[in-house]
């Protein structure tokens, strides 16, 4: 799924408080301006905080890096964040599930992310077992990029720092409260401080709206033209909403009766054993419309 590796892109800073934002309106002010000798001044961060700041821009698809390598916002930044936007000063924890989904999905600019939530498949783990597993990904799905293993460390300390809640047991703790996403509680420690596990629990703040949009999303990449989809893939497969949210599959199929009694366009049903995710239009427009329903509804 992956054809390119982006590994250690981040220069060891996750995504902060207010990043996406700011990015998002100072490359609309000037589309040069992660380039510019005053960026540091203009964006209020260190030399490397401006290169994160870029990189968490475009790996989450707020920006988009034109041919001529200037760095504008994306039609899906214009959408959250614009004047009109659904949610620009992330006010919903819904939005940052959906930023979640972005970064996630196809095409993926964060590698050793994408590997985390939909290739290593260890129930209770450490770092070094995602480390291990990591390195071995990347001698399989990329031999010939040339990437260090201290870069993956890298890559596996950043992303610990962005999802986890670390409490105040862990001396990482200062680094780790600017991180929104741990509120997604998707990963916890399992027994004592060193190990971890996914979970697979119910989420409130996951809400029918964004599964749904991104199971549509899925739908349009690798459904081609058809218009069902099996729950066993939206579940199950490598970029799947499922594997992103490391939801069930009574969570899933809850999600999608609860929009389909507000969306016509969309059903569940169940043949010969199958359940099936169906929708009468273009599925990409269909999770425009439940996201902007949503959005609108909230405000």
């Amino acid at each position: 799924m992956i054809n390119q590796a982006w590994f250690a892109k981040h220069e060891t800073f996750h995504p902060r408080f207010g990043w996406l934002k700011k990015g998002f309106d100072k490359s609309i002010e000037n589309s040069n301006i992660f380039f510019e000798k005053d960026a540091t001044t203009t964006l209020g961060v260190g030399k490397n905080m401006v290169k994160a700041i870029k990189y968490w821009g475009i790996a989450h698809k707020i920006l988009q890096t034109t041919p001529d390598k200037k760095i504008i916002p994306s039609y899906f930044g214009y959408q959250l964040f614009g004047a009109d936007g659904w949610d620009p000063y992330l006010e919903d924890i819904a939005t940052l599930w959906l930023l979640h989904w972005n970064l996630l999905k196809k095409p993926c600019y964060a590698t050793a992310w994408f590997y985390v939530f939909n290739v290593f498949n260890q129930y209770v783990f450490t770092s070094d077992d995602i480390l291990s597993g990591l390195i071995e990904y990347k001698e399989k799905i990329f031999p010939l990029a040339k990437i260090s293993s201290s870069s993956l460390l890298t890559d596996v300390s950043c992303f610990f720092r962005m999802y986890l809640n670390l409490g105040n047991k862990n001396e990482l703790l200062e680094d780790s409260i600017n991180s929104p996403f741990i509120e997604l509680d998707l990963i916890k420690n399992y027994g004592d401080t060193k190990h971890y596990t996914f979970n697979f629990d119910f989420k409130t703040s996951l809400v029918p709206e964004v599964i749904v949009a991104a199971c549509l999303e899925f739908a349009e990449l690798y459904a081609k033209e058809a218009k069902t989809i099996n729950i066993s893939r939206l579940l199950y497969e490598e970029g799947s909403p499922g594997q992103c949210f490391k939801i069930k599959e009574d969570t899933l199929c809850e999600a999608i009766e609860k929009v389909s009694n507000r969306f016509n366009d969309i059903t569940l049903s169940e043949t010969a054993g199958l359940i099936q995710f169906s929708y009468n239009h273009k599925p990409i427009k269909l999770s425009e419309e439940i996201l902007k329903d949503y959005y609108l509804k909230r405000g």
